[in-house]
């Protein structure tokens, strides 16, 4: 029988989530992401919890533990129960009433069965109990041992349950798998079309997890083959991807991707959009790498020196980020001589000659070439 490493399990906030669900004669399992993470040792983030409790009772039996329930998402069987601390999701476990390939009615159920066979992939339907004993109602087992991605039941029915689960199916596959099942990958392939009736947030959401990974290129090329890539991202360039050979933050292989105006259609966050203007500014105006070290900073730097070698090999970034150094003259020293747009012209000028340079002219030379600017413009 397999089980989870005893670091996971002895956890003692968790145990007393445990203890405070089996005193009232219930049971609880570890389940899906911990469970598949801590089989395949890779780090383990939320500890989530399924249980044949209904929500009411796991409040009760919470409280009666002296820890905090917080009504998360109660509707759906969730009640976080906070222990030293922390917040463990606890959710009932529950069988799919209706779907609309967007969200789905559900009922609470006390058949652990039920509840795995209606879940996305068999690597998230893995169970422990307490003692870290893995259950295992799918064959999910198989199928990590062979980082194998395969849907449970039939990939139409479980697809059609939520059309984002295409987008899941890429990202897991980037993260933890290796072999695509072929009934999986056509299933896909066919339901592209449901992701129409998709909000951008939950697909901004996917890509922002699939370009995250350690090596997402695998994932996206399956994502062109099967045109769910067009479907997500239309005016899509992956052979920029493709040349990205440097590991890079997932902003960047957004960029790489897509040159487009993405903060609607993505749903990205005020900073997102800046960063990825930057980048794509990068990219598309071939900025040098002086300019570049000019300009960004820290990991975005270096994100928009691999962006701009996808368009040929260049030398020397090293060199240009250690030599970086602010314009050492101000708009006060070119007044009273220039103002308004002749100052702004005059000062760019300067800029630009400072970076072309190498970041080496002195203050008099810059200072000329400002006034120069400003008084010809």
């Amino acid at each position: 029988m397999s089980r989870l490493p005893e670091q996971v399990m002895q956890d003692p906030a968790l145990q007393s989530v445990f203890d405070a669900i089996e005193a009232g004669g219930h049971r609880a399992w570890l389940v899906g992401g911990a469970v598949r993470n801590a089989l395949l040792g890779e780090p383990v983030g939320d500890l989530d919890l399924a249980t044949d409790a209904p929500p009411g009772v796991v409040t009760q039996l919470a409280q009666a533990a002296g820890l905090r329930p917080v009504p998360t998402g109660i509707d759906h069987g969730t009640v976080t129960v906070v222990s030293d601390g922390r917040g463990f999701e606890v959710t009932t476990l529950r069988h799919d009433v209706e779907t609309d390939g967007r969200r789905a009615v559900v009922a609470f159920s006390d058949d652990l069965d039920q509840d795995a066979h209606r879940r996305d992939f068999t690597m998230n339907a893995l169970y422990a109990d307490r003692h870290g004993r893995v259950i295992d109602p799918v064959g999910g087992l198989d199928d990590l041992r062979a980082r194998r991605l395969r849907f449970v039941g039939d990939p139409a029915q479980r697809i059609a349950e939520d059309y984002l689960r295409i987008l899941r199916f890429f990202r897991f596959l980037a993260w933890y798998g290796r072999d695509a099942d072929p009934a999986a990958v056509a299933a896909c392939r066919d339901g592209r079309d449901g992701l129409d009736g998709i909000s951008r947030e939950r697909i901004g959401q996917e890509l922002r997890k699939l370009l995250a990974a350690p090596d997402p290129v695998p994932a996206v090329r399956l994502m062109q083959q099967t045109g769910v890539l067009d479907k997500v991202l239309p005016d899509a360039t992956p052979d920029r991807l493709y040349a990205l050979q440097s590991p890079a933050l997932w902003l960047a292989r957004l960029a790489a991707l897509s040159q487009g105006h993405l903060a609607d259609a993505l749903r990205l966050s005020r900073n997102e959009a800046r960063d990825h203007r930057a980048l794509v500014t990068a990219l598309t105006q071939g900025w040098s790498f002086n300019r570049i070290a000019y300009h960004l900073r820290g990991d975005l730097a270096d994100a928009a020196a691999a962006l701009v070698q996808t368009a040929g090999p260049r030398e020397g970034w090293a060199e240009a980020r250690a030599a970086a150094q602010p314009l050492p003259i101000s708009a006060a020293d070119l007044q009273p001589h220039l103002q308004g747009p002749a100052l702004g012209r005059a000062l760019k000028a300067a800029e630009d000659a400072w970076i072309d340079a190498g970041f080496a002219l002195p203050a008099p030379a810059l200072i000329d070439i400002a006034l120069l600017a400003g008084e010809t413009a």
